[in-house]
């Protein structure tokens, strides 16, 4: 595709969920996106806007050669591993992954000059230290990751930030919630496999294409006594990268924001938000409490106000359900493909 004078931006990990709404989100506000994935968990299909470039973010020779092949002076980073219960089985495949990518990231972008980052971060760097039950979190919160994926995105921040120090490098961490829902488009949307988040989840119990949901713990002290968390519609998401992108910042800057609504919702209000959308109820049991899940983890979004300008406008759970559930019947790639019946086709191996 013919970039014309569009200015460049390197999306690692940009033909996954969140990647693939900020490439989009680029393209439609003038940048050229050069999307850099392995595919290891990513799909081509949604790598549909700018140039593709198939590479891990460790292969330093084919970053390199991709960042100065389209003179790209700005880079978004989502590559990595995101799966929280995998991490505590392999924690080494998570800090090779997401930690030693990174420092080639890192090192790469200082040998070719590109002096811009914005990475993808997580609310999984605060754990559930020194904060109450129903306490939105800001950006000052304890930092104490409850798992080893949860490490990775805190060691990733520390790395960036003495970046930042050392070499002049700007750059702004979104430290994020709970991305949910798809593209209005129909084009791109949540396909992972195996599927571990919530409202698809709930989307597949109430379609017939999945298991009875199981709801984990019910004896939460919230309101109705199960988990709280503060979901945040994906192109919000993806808009909240192009302002960190665009906010003026001075050389060395390193800036960590969270991007949320600052309200929470439970796992029965996203059932009863699932069964509205679908026409019928969400087949569930309660089961046991998981290890580590706190009762709440709600954002406090009045930094992202601020610095970025950004607020969510399209995170009302309704929306995001609605438009998950569009993409969930029709999806255009993934393991969840579905035939005219509406079931999930099967896996075709090449």
């Amino acid at each position: 595709m013919d970039r014309g004078t569009k200015p460049a931006v390197l999306v690692t990990g940009g033909a996954g969920y969140i990647g693939a709404h900020t490439a989009k989100a680029l393209h439609e506000l003038g940048f050229f996106p050069v999307v850099y994935d392995s595919l290891s968990s990513g799909f081509r299909e949604a790598a549909r806007w700018g140039a593709f470039v198939h590479g891990d973010i460790r292969d330093g020779r084919t970053l390199g050669e991709a960042l100065a092949a389209h003179n790209v002076k700005a880079v978004i980073h989502f590559a990595g591993l995101i799966e929280v219960g995998r991490s505590v089985a392999r924690p080494d495949l998570f800090w090779d992954h997401n930690v030693s990518g990174t420092v080639s990231l890192l090192s790469t972008m200082r040998e070719h000059g590109v002096g811009r980052l914005v990475f993808s971060s997580s609310a999984a760097v605060y754990g559930q230290a020194g904060r109450s039950a129903l306490e939105t979190i800001p950006e000052s919160a304890p930092k104490a990751p409850a798992s080893p994926y949860g490490d990775t995105k805190l060691a990733c921040e520390w790395l960036i930030e003495a970046q930042c120090r050392a070499y002049g490098l700007t750059a702004v961490a979104l430290r994020y919630f709970n991305a949910a829902g798809a593209d209005p488009s129909g084009q791109i949307g949540e396909a992972h496999e195996p599927e571990t988040h919530l409202i698809p989840l709930a989307i597949a119990a109430a379609l017939g294409d999945g298991k009875p949901l199981t709801v984990f713990g019910d004896d939460f002290g919230t309101p109705d006594g199960t988990c709280l968390r503060d979901y945040i519609h994906v192109t919000d998401l993806a808009a909240a990268h192009v302002a960190a992108l665009n906010v003026d910042l001075p050389a060395a800057a390193f800036e960590p924001v969270n991007v949320g609504t600052g309200e929470g919702r439970s796992v029965l209000q996203v059932v009863e938000a699932v069964g509205r959308a679908a026409g019928r109820a969400v087949p569930y049991s309660v089961g046991a409490r998981r290890a580590g899940d706190p009762p709440s983890l709600v954002a406090d979004p009045s930094r992202a106000r601020a610095l970025l300008g950004w607020s969510a406008k399209h995170s009302s759970l309704d929306q995001i359900v609605s438009e998950a559930l569009r993409w969930e019947r029709d999806p255009m790639y993934g393991a969840g493909v579905r035939g005219s019946a509406g079931r999930r086709k099967p896996k075709v191996s090449a």
